[in-house]
């Protein structure tokens, strides 16, 4: 995996491909240079009339439902659309369908109608959008729903959904926390990177998918969502949190950009679980 890894890095930063990224006004300046650290070029489009254009000449599209607006839930079917179209690789982050049926219906369709390659969310939307019994607190995952690396029976509870909904949707998913599990409906991976100054900045989530979306260029589904999930929660730990969020918010940034393949290989922490 280490080797599909630094292959996808090397790709991404020899070709410094055009990813589109339709995402929220909270969190678009920390995606853009979250996607310009990895060595890609971002495009942060969003206006219906041009939107199928742009998404057309990029090599990959991320697309967000925070903070949903009507041209945005417009623009994100006509990309996807296209992106399916043109065989161009999709990510969307389900963010914030636990507590708003719009969400949850733009996302169903979207999942239907553009078909992604990956789809990303906390392990409560990942359990709503699968149709399972969720708890809502907003965009957070919810207490209940969560787990942790201590608990391995809750683990590959949660790792059996998203093994099962992988392969009914026929996607990639990625159940983001404080341990990430992802699948693509066969194999499963535990990534165990990441702190908790992660959760208290706002976006890491929305960087979370557009770093997918960057490695979706360059690598296959599965590689590009667990590559994704390593690089932020490596870069997370290697932040210096000494100084308060704002700081770390900025080192976040700094260790995306100079983060390279030795490192990256000493301190990730993924393993593939059978079930």
């Amino acid at each position: 995996m280490i080797q599909a890894f630094c292959e996808a890095r090397r790709i991404v930063q020899a070709e410094s491909p055009l990813i589109h990224c339709i995402t929220n006004p909270i969190s678009i300046n920390d995606c853009a240079n979250a996607v310009l650290a990895l060595g890609a070029k971002p495009i942060m489009a969003e206006h219906p009339k041009e939107v199928g254009n742009i998404t057309a000449v990029s090599a990959a599209l991320a697309v967000n439902l925070g903070n949903i607006t009507d041209a945005r839930a417009e623009s994100i079917f006509l990309s996807g659309k296209m992106a399916a179209d043109k065989g161009i690789r999709s990510v969307i982050d389900v963010v914030g369908i636990t507590c708003s049926d719009f969400r949850m219906e733009l996302a169903k369709r979207y999942i239907d109608e553009c078909s992604p390659s990956v789809i990303k969310g906390n392990l409560s939307e990942i359990k709503a959008v699968a149709g399972a019994e969720f708890e809502s607190v907003g965009i957070d995952v919810s207490i209940k729903d969560a787990v942790t690396k201590e608990d391995e029976a809750a683990v590959r509870e949660a790792a059996v959904l998203v093994k099962n909904y992988a392969m009914s949707a026929g996607a990639v998913v990625t159940a983001s926390g404080a341990v990430d599990i992802i699948s693509d409906g066969n194999d499963v991976f535990l990534v165990e990177n990441g702190v908790p100054e992660l959760a208290r900045v706002t976006g890491t989530g929305c960087m979370l998918n557009v770093i997918t979306g960057t490695y979706l260029s360059a690598a296959k589904p599965v590689t590009a969502a667990v590559l994704a999930a390593v690089t932020l929660g490596v870069c997370g730990e290697l932040a210096d949190k000494s100084k308060g969020m704002g700081t770390y918010r900025v080192g976040l940034i700094d260790k995306l950009s100079t983060l390279d393949d030795k490192t990256l290989e000493q301190k990730m922490r993924v393993r593939k679980l059978h079930i």
